[in-house]
């Protein structure tokens, strides 16, 4: 029996997407507003949706998309770029984020093309925000355990059950919920299926969930006999597992995954000046070197993907290390500064940065699956277990 290989391709960016890289800095520069220090190290959790359109009347918000919805039909290396430009400058970029990334690209898909034609062109225009409906009370990353079930009903479904952790669903407009609309329970992956859910549906009461850091990102939805038209069920009833599997692809390779608290390193390398202590310099170095190392493999999945592979195992394992790596930064960071500060100012603002950065740790253990859930995504498809 053969092995299957995980797969990190030596992948160059192109000239035309460090081309790109210019011009949105450039941008950047004029148009990036003030945002106050918790924002920074939640970009793309921050909202404003003046900031997403104007990123989209510059055509970087769907740039991988038919043109014929108003996309770009750009690369996804060029989408890596913006990407990594917007958190490297700390931009508000939340309100679009979700929809740019997966939901998006769903509808693509497995959409209607009524769905497409009516939604896709807004995403671009950076005015239409959307949540994902996965995670449930209880059931954490093992998303074939969901209990939310849609009941057929003439014209659509009768939708009842609960979502936990989902993000910005107190100001997005849609919410793609996966639900059971067969089967039971312990029938794991059958009978799952994916819907369009119009956050202003009657019957669905949104809770604020709070972070250790006081922000409110996080929400519980509840569905109590929500009428979803028939019409919104996103490609074939059943097909929910499939849907789920190819979308997580692009939620947990991407640039976020391990440059979410990237202004603490910034921060770091300031603090500590242009001539660091020789261990502060080499414990820095390696926190660049696993900074570098991500990146590539990152890029490596984007390039994957641009050539029409589904990287499942590579992505989790991206999402697994980022994790680590976003842990660990602001604990190693702090003990360096704490030892090697240039002055009790630099040292005092650094430790508000890192006090914050510590306390939102937690939550990416959470964000597109949880450690052990990835693992084992890796393990079986490596034949592991």
């Amino acid at each position: 029996m053969s092995i299957p290989k995980l797969e990190f391709p030596p992948f160059h960016l192109p000239p035309e997407a460090e081309a790109l890289r210019g011009e949105v800095r450039s941008f950047l520069q004029e148009t990036l507003p003030k945002v106050k220090s918790e924002d920074r190290f939640a970009s793309w959790n921050t909202f404003s949706p003046e900031f997403s359109q104007a990123l989209g009347k510059r055509g970087w918000i769907g740039l991988t998309w038919p043109k014929e919805y108003g996309g770009g039909e750009r690369s996804f290396l060029e989408r890596l770029v913006v990407t990594e430009e917007l958190l490297g400058n700390s931009a508000p970029a939340g309100a679009h984020w979700v929809a740019d990334r997966q939901s998006g690209p769903l509808l693509i898909r497995f959409g209607s093309e009524e769905m497409r034609k009516a939604i896709l062109p807004r995403i671009i225009a950076g005015e239409c925000y959307f949540s994902i409906g996965m995670s449930e009370p209880d059931s954490g990353s093992d998303l074939a355990s969901v209990r939310t079930r849609a009941e057929a009903v003439p014209g659509g479904f009768r939708v009842n059950g609960t979502k936990v952790w989902t993000s910005g669903a107190h100001r997005n407009h849609y919410c793609i919920a996966l639900v059971r609309t067969s089967g039971q329970h312990g029938d794991r992956h059958k009978g799952l299926s994916q819907i369009l859910v119009d956050l202003k549906t009657p019957g669905l009461t949104i809770r604020p969930i709070i972070n250790l850091a006081g922000r409110h990102d996080w929400n519980e939805v509840t569905f109590n006999d929500c009428f979803i038209p028939e019409s919104c069920l996103i490609g074939n009833e059943g097909d929910g597992w499939l849907q789920v599997t190819s979308e997580l692809a692009f939620e947990r390779s991407g640039p976020e995954r391990f440059m979410q608290n990237f202004y603490v390193l910034r921060e770091l390398v300031r603090v500590l000046g242009r001539q660091p202590a020789k261990r502060a310099s080499s414990i820095l170095g390696r926190l660049v070197a696993r900074l570098w190392t991500l990146r590539q493999m990152s890029v490596a999945v984007a390039g994957m993907m641009q050539n029409g592979k589904s990287p499942v195992i590579e992505a989790a394992l991206v999402k697994d290390l980022g994790t680590i790596y976003q842990q660990d930064l602001p604990e190693i960071a702090r003990a360096i500064v704490e030892s090697d500060a240039t002055t009790e100012e630099d040292l005092a603002d650094f430790l508000d940065v890192a006090q914050y950065a510590t306390m939102m740790a937690p939550s990416y253990t959470i964000q597109g699956g949880t450690t052990q859930v990835l693992r084992g995504i890796v393990a079986r498809g490596l034949g592991l277990r």
